[in-house]
């Protein structure tokens, strides 16, 4: 039975085709194609115009926390919109939930986050963070430290700003020129970059590489190094247990800001409030967007210690930094409304306690020993899984193999959302996930692998044969 939005889909595309550029897209190869048209969504599941049910399991782009249909969150919305739409946190102006959330974000975040400024998007957040570590060291007498360490296949956005001090070659290539003073180091990816060694012990490897990176620009002159808890867009890589305590250490000892890049794992992804409590170290600033609001309104916010805030806040002039939609009264109201449901229905321990352990373990039973599977590695409700030619040496595809979007494909034709990242596919479910949708979920996902298996040995075969 088709719902009243459907039956749209062919005019939907040609509209879009025609006017609709995406992003991260080949216009051309999607415009011939036909866009996937989405029309209703509830739960964790999806509709689009052909009545297909598509099981979302990556909370729309790492952000839908609570699901679709919440109506609490909508109601949040219409009732803020029916008093005050819209107006600026400029010319020494405010209004409630802007400042509501700003106290609702410091009582949870860890340790002396007690400021908080508004964005739109993680992007805004993290250039947020770029100009006020900057500004800070101005402030603090120290202009010349203006260097950023950060890391190779790092994802913080895809402003200039973004683009610049995350670590993807393709997006590098468009953003020229990079923002200068923006280095990176290794990324603490033990599967791929560390074996030979013990997790522990690549871990520890990674973060000297962080304290080589800071003596060779030199301590004076490095502001800040900003990481991800787990790299998201990266592939989901979650970094030794050794890795984050040394990164602090190294950090103190050398007077080097730490910034956390909260925007996927922040609001209870990886069974904390923020991924920076799961692997145990304390940031100095920390950009925070996605499951901040569940995504049903752009929102983003930087959690600024008293260190930073109070140079800021001393300093007798303008920072002259914001956006137009900075504490935007709407996206402020539905944000504090989900930082509510999520406390009162205890989401948090819910991931941490429940669902989290339940679907890390059926994820490894199920597809831990499919061939193509080379190796799981997750935390929370976030896992990656390396895809390889060959299980036993952990050899992976060419790049004439296209094995992850051959994956993708397969999971949108029988109806799973999973992003393909590179040779690593990923999950990211919303964190009301039940124990029998992980099922289902895991179920269709080794379907999946079985198609994409059965593909790529024809297409081996093929490349045997012509060679």
């Amino acid at each position: 039975m088709k719902t009243p939005a459907q039956g749209n889909g062919d005019a939907i595309r040609t509209v879009d085709a025609q006017h609709h550029l995406h992003p991260f897209t080949d216009s051309g190869k999607l415009n011939a194609r036909g866009a996937r048209v989405i029309t209703r969504a509830e739960g964790i599941y999806l509709w689009d115009s052909e009545g297909q049910r598509l099981m979302d399991g990556m909370s729309g782009l790492w952000c839908v926390n609570l699901g679709y249909g919440r109506k609490e969150l909508i109601a949040a919305a219409t009732q803020q919109m029916e008093v005050l739409p819209y107006y600026n946190t400029f010319f020494q102006t405010t209004n409630a939930p802007a400042a509501r959330l700003a106290q609702a974000i410091a009582d949870i975040t860890p340790g002396d986050l007690n400021h908080v400024f508004f964005a739109s998007s993680g992007s805004e957040a993290v250039d947020t963070v770029i100009r006020m570590v900057r500004h800070y060291w101005t402030l603090n007498g120290q202009p010349r430290r203006k260097a950023l360490i950060a890391r190779e296949n790092a994802y913080h956005g895809s402003t200039v700003a973004g683009a610049s001090l995350g670590g993807m070659g393709p997006m590098h290539r468009q953003a020229t020129p990079l923002l200068p003073d923006i280095h990176r180091i290794p990324q603490p990816y033990w599967y791929g970059e560390g074996r030979g060694l013990s997790e522990d012990e690549f871990g520890l490897l990674c973060a000297k590489a962080l304290e080589d990176k800071i003596l060779e620009i030199g301590p004076e002159n490095v502001a800040a190094f900003i990481g991800e808890p787990v790299q998201g867009a990266g592939g989901v890589i979650v970094p030794p247990a050794t890795y984050w305590p040394e990164v602090q250490r190294i950090c103190r000892k050398y007077d080097i800001l730490l910034a956390a890049d909260e925007v996927i794992c922040g609001f209870g992804r990886t069974g904390s409030w923020f991924g920076c409590e799961t692997f145990g170290f304390q940031p100095d600033i920390m950009s925070m967007a996605k499951g901040l609001s569940s995504g049903y309104l752009p929102i983003s916010a930087v959690a600024v210690g008293d260190r930073i805030a109070n140079a800021l806040i001393n300093a007798g002039d303008d920072f002259n930094h914001g956006f137009t939609y900075s504490g935007h009264p709407v996206a402020a109201a539905v944000a504090l409304e989900n930082i509510r449901l999520l406390q009162e229905e205890r989401v948090v321990d819910y991931v941490a306690n429940t669902i989290a352990p339940y679907f890390q373990t059926r994820i490894r039973e199920r597809l831990g020993h499919h061939p193509l599977s080379g190796h799981i590695e997750g935390v929370g409700l976030l896992a990656g899984i390396a895809l390889v030619r060959d299980r036993a040496s952990g050899t992976l595809f060419d790049s004439e193999i296209d094995v992850g979007t051959i994956c993708r494909d397969h999971c949108f034709r029988n109806g799973l959302v999973m992003r393909a990242c590179g040779n690593r596919m990923v999950f990211c479910p919303p964190l009301v996930i039940t124990p029998a949708e992980v099922d289902e979920m895991v179920e269709k996902a080794r379907e999946c692998f079985d198609l994409t298996y059965d593909d790529v040995r024809a297409l081996i075969l093929d490349q045997a044969q012509a060679g």
